[in-house]
């Protein structure tokens, strides 16, 4: 994350070994917490982590509208407090029914998830009272409904790849 640098250099510059450890990102405990997957065959391969502009600027080429363009899934840090703020910008690139969710406190005790769309995940969340410690997560790869006509090549029997050849169903 952005802040590492800051924190690595001063203990290389006091001498001190260190160890960076690496975790599960937020936004993949919460995809877990989900029980889905980010990206799906035909819908979006592209996955884009971000967060809204706020008392930190975001570079303008990266702002949340014009990330949105792609229709990739967004997963949004430390942007939950601007909730309305995240749905004016990605309704218009997003159509208004496009799963949206947020996850307070992805893998803790005390999770939640909220389980939307774009147009009501604002009032949803408000009526939570969620306004820290969550990821933002906008995709087509949260509907049950393009899960059904998604599948994954893995397991077509016809696809071939490194530990299978494939077989039409004229082989069998």
């Amino acid at each position: 994350y952005s802040a590492i640098h800051e924190q690595t250099e001063i203990l290389e510059e006091n001498s001190v070994d260190y160890e960076v450890v690496p975790g599960v990102s937020s936004a993949f405990a919460s995809a877990a917490a989900l029980k889905k997957g980010l990206t799906l065959p035909g819908v979006t391969q592209t996955v884009i982590l971000t967060r809204l502009s706020g008392r930190t600027p975001v570079p303008e080429a990266e702002g949340l509208r014009s990330l949105a363009l792609h229709g990739a899934t967004l997963c949004i840090f430390l942007s939950v407090s601007m909730i309305d703020k995240v749905v004016k910008e990605l309704t218009g690139p997003y159509p208004k029914e496009t799963p949206a969710a947020v996850v307070y406190r992805a893998s803790w005790p005390d999770e939640l998830v909220i389980l939307s769309t774009l147009e009501n995940i604002e009032s949803e969340v408000k009526k939570a009272g969620v306004t820290k410690h969550a990821m933002i997560i906008v995709s087509h790869t949260l509907s049950d409904s393009d899960i059904d006509r998604a599948k994954s090549k893995l397991y077509d029997r016809e696809f071939t790849h490194g530990y299978r050849a494939g077989k039409s169903e004229n082989d069998a």
